[in-house]
Formats: C-alpha cells, sequence, structure tokens
C-alpha cells in the first residue's frame, strides 16, 4: 500500500466531508415515498384540503392541501439532488467521458481531472452558488409562496441551491489537493 501526501489526505478528508450531507439526504427517499402514496390516496379520496391548523407553520402556513404535498415531494427531490451532488462526485458516480478516461495513465488522468476540475466545476460551483444567493434574498424579501394552497416560505427551498453548491464546491476543492498531491508523489517516485 502506498503512503498518500498530505495533500491527498486533505483532499480526501474534504471529499468525504462534503459528501456527507448526501448520505443524510438519500433518506429522505423515505419520506418522499410515504407524501406520493399520501397524494395518491388524498387524489382518489377528493380531498383538497388533508390538514388545518390555528398557527402558521415553517414551510406549511395554516394548512397542508393536496397540492403543498405535491410540492413537498418537489422540494425532497431538490435537497436530495443539491446534496447529492457532492455525494456523487465524492464516488466519481458524476458524467465523464470513460471510454477517454479509461484509455489514460493515473497520471494523465489525475491531469485531466486537475484542469477539468479548475477550468469548469470550480468557476460552476462559484458562479451559481453566487447567483443563487440573489434568488434565496429575493425570496425571502418579498415573502414568496405559492399560489393555490401551496407551500410557503419558499426562500427556504432556494436556500438550498447555495448550500448544495458550497458542499460540491468543497469536494472540487478536495479532489484538485488529491490530484495535486497525486502528481507531485508521483513525479517524486519517478526521480526516485
Amino acid at each position: 500500500m502506498t503512503r498518500r501526501s498530505t495533500l491527498e489526505r486533505v483532499g480526501h478528508a474534504l471529499v468525504e466531508a462534503s459528501a456527507w450531507p448526501g448520505r443524510l439526504a438519500a433518506w429522505l427517499l423515505l419520506p418522499m415515498i410515504a407524501l406520493v402514496l399520501l397524494a395518491v390516496v388524498g387524489s382518489l379520496m377528493k380531498w383538497g384540503q388533508i390538514a388545518r391548523w390555528d398557527v402558521d407553520i415553517l414551510l406549511f402556513g395554516s394548512e397542508l392541501t393536496l397540492t403543498g404535498l405535491a410540492e413537498l415531494q418537489w422540494h425532497i427531490q431538490a435537497v436530495i439532488v443539491m446534496l447529492g451532488m457532492s455525494y456523487a462526485l465524492s464516488r466519481n458516480a458524476h458524467v465523464q467521458v470513460d471510454m477517454l478516461s479509461a484509455r489514460f495513465s493515473p497520471r494523465v488522468t489525475a491531469g485531466v481531472n486537475l484542469v477539468c476540475d479548475l477550468l469548469f466545476l470550480m468557476p460552476f460551483c462559484i458562479i451559481i452558488g453566487w447567483l443563487s444567493l440573489g434568488f434565496v434574498e429575493f425570496a425571502y424579501n418579498t415573502g414568496e409562496q405559492s399560489d393555490y394552497g401551496g407551500l410557503t416560505d419558499r426562500y427556504l427551498i432556494k436556500a438550498i441551491l447555495p448550500i448544495g453548491f458550497v458542499f460540491l464546491g468543497l469536494a472540487g476543492i478536495g479532489r484538485i489537493l488529491m490530484h495535486l498531491g497525486e502528481l507531485f508523489a508521483r513525479g517524486d517516485r519517478q526521480h526516485d
């Protein structure tokens, strides 16, 4: 077993830490399945309003309707996707051109991944993460909510955008450190 460089160890720790939100978000599939089932039953039973209460509850307001249930399914899916991106990247389960990289040596693969992470992944995370802050701020300042009895407090779901890109960016930084460590370590091993 080869000893990893400090850069690789720090990078690996960053990648693993950024994958945790995705692991946790995967558990949201279970309540999402329950919500789909409840929405189907509610539609068959012609329920417009599922529950009503006297106080406003964050995200739900004062009632839960079939429209709110359908929106909640989409919100949960958005959380799973946005937090799952860093997990997918940490496991190399993201889209890449395997037919080309399969022919590369490990050193060339590390170099190509480093360049792609620096030129594409990091700018994408920074730009989209930064621009999404405006959407969150606008939704919060205007009290944006769904029409037709859907969910309230839209800023909560919109806040998942910058959060997801922060974790994806951290995974990207970790990968960059790992690629640098791998390139430097391979170069040192070749000189020895």
